[in-house]
C-alpha cells in the first residue's frame, strides 16, 4: 500500500497535466517524435540489429573464450559479459540492457551475474554523445569525444566499484552455437520491436515534460534549484528536464555558456540517463533485477561529471 499511493498520485498528476494543457502535451509529442526520427532511430536501430545478429551468430560465446580472464579479474563476470558491455558503450541506451537480458535468457549468464553486469553495461553511445551532445550543444566534435571518454571511464569505474565480492560462478565456457537460417531476419524483427519501445518512452516523457512546463512547475523548480546551487537558470532547467528524459535534457543545454560546469552537467545528465531510460531498461532487461542498474546510474553520473570536469576541452 505504501508504494501504491505515491504511484497513484503521480499517475493522477500526470493525467491532470495532460488534460489541462493538451496543446503543450501535443507539442511535446511532436518534439519527441522529431527527436526519435532525427537522432534515436538513426543512431540506435543499426546497433540493435547488429547486437541481435551477434547473439544469433554466437559472438558472445566466442568473446567468452578470449575475454574470460580479464572480465573475471576486473568485474567478477564471465567473458560472455564483454558482449553486453561492448554493446552498451558502442550502441547506447538501452542496448546494453537488451544484450544483458539476452545473455541471461540463453544461459550464458546467471541472473545474479546479469544484475551485476547491468549496473555498468547499459550506457549512452558515441553517436549521441559526439553528435547530439558534443557538436549539437557545445559546437565541437572534440567536446563530444571528451564526453564519450568520460562516460566510458565512469562506466568501467562503476563496474570496478560495484564488483564487491562478486565471483564468476560459471566454471565452463559456453558452447558456440551453430548459425541457424533466418538469423538476419529474426534480428531485424526483434530490433523493430525494441526501437519502437524506446521511442514510445521518449515521446510520452516529452509530452509530460511539456505539460509540466506549461503548468509553470518547471520554471519554479528551476528557479529554486538555480538559487540553491548557483547554476544558470537555463542550466537548472536542463538538469530538471534531464532527470526525466535524456534527449530533452541535453537539448535544453543548447545556448548555455560553454563552461566547465555546464560540460560536467552534461556528463551528469548523460550518466543518469533520465527516468525514461530507466523505464526503457526495465522493459528491455527481462528477467534481470534493476537494483544494481539504479545504483550504477547514480554512480556513473557522479563519476562522469568528475571525469568530464577533468577532461573539459575549454
Amino acid at each position: 500500500m505504501g508504494g501504491f499511493l505515491p504511484g497513484a498520485a503521480a499517475l493522477a498528476a500526470s493525467l491532470a497535466a495532460l488534460l489541462i494543457w493538451p496543446s503543450a502535451a501535443a507539442e511535446g509529442v511532436r518534439r519527441g517524435l522529431s527527436l526519435a526520427a532525427e537522432s534515436i532511430i538513426p543512431s540506435l536501430f543499426p546497433f540493435f540489429v547488429l547486437s541481435a545478429l551477434a547473439g544469433e551468430l554466437g559472438v558472445p560465446q566466442r568473446l567468452a573464450r578470449r575475454l574470460s580472464a580479464p572480465m573475471g579479474r576486473l568485474f567478477g563476470l564471465p567473458g560472455t559479459g564483454a558482449a553486453a558491455l561492448l554493446a552498451g558503450v558502442l550502441g547506447g541506451y538501452p542496448l546494453g540492457a537488451a544484450a544483458t537480458s539476452g545473455l541471461v535468457e540463453r544461459g550464458a549468464l546467471t541472473p545474479a551475474e546479469g544484475a551485476r553486469l547491468l549496473g555498468f553495461a547499459n550506457n549512452s553511445g558515441p553517436a549521441f554523445l559526439i553528435g547530439a551532445a558534443g557538436a549539437g550543444v557545445f559546437g565541437s566534435v572534440r567536446a563530444g569525444l571528451a564526453l564519450y571518454a568520460a562516460h566510458v571511464l565512469a562506466a568501467l569505474s562503476a563496474g570496478l566499484v560495484m564488483r564487491g565480492r562478486g565471483r564468476c560462478v560459471m566454471s565452463t565456457l559456453p558452447d558456440v552455437p551453430q548459425p541457424r537460417p533466418g538469423a538476419f531476419a529474426r534480428s531485424v524483427t526483434a530490433s523493430v520491436g525494441n526501437i519502437l519501445n524506446v521511442c514510445g518512452f521518449v515521446v510520452i516523457f516529452s509530452a509530460l515534460v511539456s505539460a509540466l512546463e506549461a503548468a509553470g512547475i518547471f520554471t519554479r523548480l528551476a528557479g529554486g534549484l538555480s538559487l540553491a546551487s548557483g547554476l544558470e537558470l537555463s542550466s537548472s532547467g536542463a538538469l530538471l528536464t534531464g532527470f526525466f528524459e535524456l534527449g530533452g535534457g541535453i537539448g535544453a543545454l543548447r545556448g548555455c555558456s560553454p563552461t566547465r560546469t555546464n560540460f560536467a552537467l552534461a556528463a551528469l545528465i548523460i550518466g543518469w540517463g533520465g527516468l525514461s531510460v530507466h523505464m526503457q531498461t526495465a522493459s528491455a532487461a527481462r528477467g534481470v533485477s534493476m537494483r544494481r542498474h539504479l545504483a550504477g546510474r547514480i554512480l556513473s553520473a557522479a563519476l562522469g561529471a568528475a571525469y568530464a570536469a577533468a577532461l573539459c576541452p575549454f
